[in-house]
């Protein structure tokens, strides 16, 4: 992976694994192009998430009314706890029937696609390498980027699904008329003319909460996501030197081993940490779809 001679071979190094697999098969330029699908977001996406639909319709098939196993009791605290949260936040029992197995679903789902970002950063490239898939420009898995999250056309596409699943139990729940209704006259309340003159300013307060809503949701899960793997790169870049970018070094090669160690235990509590978060927020945007201003 020879760098261009305008550029240093660090720069290079991490530019070259910030690259999708896509159509283009270069780095994509614009900063929105509808026409630009990245091929390994959807494939290691749609493998966790079918691991993950495994995962639980095997833990339903096997579970048994005696004595749990410790795979059946997992499954179950996992539930539980889901449940427990559900009901604490969202008042109807016919909603929660729906949206508590759905969050337990995405937070599985978001914690093994965090995981991904604990496989080593040239692991996959390595394996490309020797299968002669990606060791050279124009060899079709030449770019390719493992961790979905740290994509942004993933967590905002969870995002607005969860926008859309507010939307739905809005009107479902208060009606078409009474969810627009809500649209117009709150969080602003007046009477006559001066409910007519606040209508405005509560349509665009509601829609800026709304997007507000779905841009953090999507965007924090990003952020941390992508700045835990450019950390791993940039420890990567002290094996890297140690190797023979800057010439032997022993400091620098067991302070990788050390770094990247700390870094891949404490990056496990966000891995989850943020897999937790986004399903307590489902619940707590579904809920609040339940509620009047």
């Amino acid at each position: 992976m020879a760098a261009p001679s305008d550029i240093s071979p660090q720069s290079y190094y991490i530019q070259h694994h910030l690259v999708h697999l896509n159509g283009l098969g270069e780095k994509q330029t614009a900063i929105a192009d509808f026409s630009v699908l990245n091929y390994d977001s959807m494939f290691w996406s749609l493998f966790m998430g079918l691991i993950v639909i495994f995962f639980l319709w095997r833990a339903a098939n096997k579970a048994t009314s005696g004595v749990p196993g410790r795979f059946q009791s997992a499954v179950e605290m996992l539930v539980e706890m889901v449940q427990n949260e559900a009901k604490s936040i969202i008042p109807n029992e016919e909603s929660r029937r729906f949206v508590a197995p759905l969050a337990l679903t995405v937070f599985l789902w978001i914690i093994l696609m965090n995981t991904l970002d604990l496989v080593p950063v040239d692991l996959m490239a390595w394996i490309f390498k020797m299968t002669g898939l990606g060791a050279e420009h124009g060899d079709p898995l030449y770019y390719h980027r493992i961790l979905p999250t740290a994509d942004l056309n993933v967590p905002m596409g969870m995002s607005l699904g969860v926008l859309l699943l507010t939307l739905y139990y809005g009107i479902k729940v208060k009606g078409g008329l009474g969810f627009t209704k809500g649209l117009f006259t709150a969080p602003f309340h007046g009477h006559g003319v001066v409910g007519v003159l606040l209508i405005p300013f509560n349509i665009l307060l509601n829609l800026m909460e709304y997007a507000a809503k779905t841009v953090s949701l999507g965007m924090r899960l990003f952020g941390n996501m992508f700045a835990g793997e450019l950390l791993f790169m940039l420890i990567a870049l002290l094996g890297g030197a140690a190797a023979g970018f800057n010439g032997t070094s022993v400091g620098l090669g067991i302070g990788h081993i050390l770094a990247g160690s700390a870094w891949a235990i404490f990056h496990v509590l966000i891995v989850v940490l943020q897999a937790y978060i986004f399903m307590m927020l489902t619940l707590v945007y579904v809920g609040l779809a339940h509620e009047d201003h």
